[in-house]
C-alpha cells in the first residue's frame, strides 16, 4: 500500500537537497528555489510538471513500478534511497547488480559533468543506459535499442550497420573481443543467465560467432584507443577511460582525442554539428 505522506515527504527533501550542477543542470540567475525546481525535477523524471508535483502533495494516481524508477533515476537516488522510494510507494524493490539498469548516483554525476565529451554508461553486457550529447553524437543513440539488440555485442554479429561505424581494418579483432567477453560473463552468471541466452540466440543466427566461438578465448581486451569511421566528420582514433561501478556491474567509458591531432579537430567539429543537430 502506498505511503503518502511519507513518500511525498521523501520527495520534497531529496528535491531540495540538490542542486543544479548537481544533475548536470545550468543554475540560472535571480534562483531563490532551495534546491531544485518541481519543473527541473519533472523534466529529470520525464513527466509532467503536474504528476510530480501532486505526488509531492500527496495526491494524484497510484505511480507505476516504471514511474517509481524514473523519479528515482531523476533524482539521483542511492540504491537503498531507491528501495526505500519504491515501498513508500507500495511497490518491490528490483533486483540489484548485474540485472538492473538502475544507474547509480556517482557514475551519474560524472556523466552530467561531462556534456562537452563523448562519454557513455553501459552494461557488463554493453547495453548502453546513458549517453552524454556528445557520445549521441558520435554513435548515434545507443539506448533505443530493445531486446537482445541492446547489446553492441549482439548487434555486431547479427546487425552489419553496426560495424561502418569502426574501421574495417579491427573488425576481425572485435569479433574475438566481442566472444571473449561474453564467453566471460555467461562462465560468470550462469546457465539461465541473459549473457547465457545471448550466446545461444548467436550461435543460432551467426556463422561467424559459431567460429569465433569455437575458439574458446578468453581475456582479449579491447585496444586503449577506438577507431571509428564517422559519416560526417571521418576516421577518428579516441582514447577509451573506464570507470567502473562495481555495485551495479556498470562501467562510464568516456572517449578523448590527443590535443593537436587531427582526431582532436574533427571531434571539436562533430561538438558543432552534434549542438547543431539537437537545436
Amino acid at each position: 500500500m502506498i505511503d503518502r505522506p511519507g513518500l511525498a515527504a521523501f520527495l520534497r527533501r531529496r528535491r531540495e537537497a540538490l542542486q543544479p550542477e548537481d544533475v548536470g543542470l545550468p543554475r540560472g540567475q535571480r534562483r531563490r528555489t532551495n534546491g531544485l525546481r518541481r519543473e527541473e525535477v519533472a523534466m529529470l523524471c520525464h513527466m509532467s510538471i503536474d504528476y510530480y508535483a501532486r505526488l509531492e502533495r500527496e495526491r494524484g494516481p497510484h505511480p507505476s513500478e516504471q514511474m517509481v524508477a524514473s523519479i528515482a533515476q531523476g533524482l539521483h537516488l542511492s540504491l537503498d534511497e531507491r528501495d526505500h522510494l519504491f515501498r513508500l510507494a507500495g511497490h518491490n524493490p528490483p533486483a540489484r547488480g548485474a540485472l538492473s539498469d538502475y544507474v547509480g548516483p556517482g557514475l551519474l554525476r560524472i556523466l552530467d559533468r561531462l556534456q562537452d565529451t563523448p562519454a557513455e554508461i553501459v552494461t557488463e553486457l554493453g547495453e548502453t543506459l546513458r549517453q552524454t550529447p556528445l557520445g549521441v553524437a558520435l554513435t548515434g543513440d545507443t539506448t533505443r535499442h530493445t531486446g537482445p539488440a541492446r547489446s553492441l555485442g549482439y548487434r555486431w554479429f547479427t546487425d552489419p550497420a553496426t560495424r561502418q561505424l569502426y574501421a574495417p581494418e579491427c573488425h576481425a579483432f572485435y569479433s574475438r573481443v566481442f566472444a571473449a567477453g561474453l564467453r566471460e560473463i555467461a562462465t560468470l552468471r550462469g546457465a539461465g543467465s541473459r549473457a547465457a541466452h545471448y550466446v545461444d540466440l548467436l550461435l543460432a543466427q551467426s556463422e561467424e560467432f559459431r567460429e569465433v566461438w569455437g575458439a574458446h578465448e578468453v581475456g582479449v581486451r579491447p585496444d586503449g584507443v577506438k577507431r571509428y569511421v564517422h559519416p560526417e566528420v571521418g576516421a577518428l582514433d579516441l582514447e577509451c577511460q573506464t570507470l567502473l561501478d562495481p555495485d551495479q556491474s556498470h562501467y562510464l567509458l568516456v572517449y578523448t582525442a590527443v590535443p593537436g591531432t587531427e582526431s582532436y579537430d574533427k571531434l571539436q567539429l562533430l561538438s558543432v554539428i552534434g549542438a547543431q543537430a539537437m537545436s
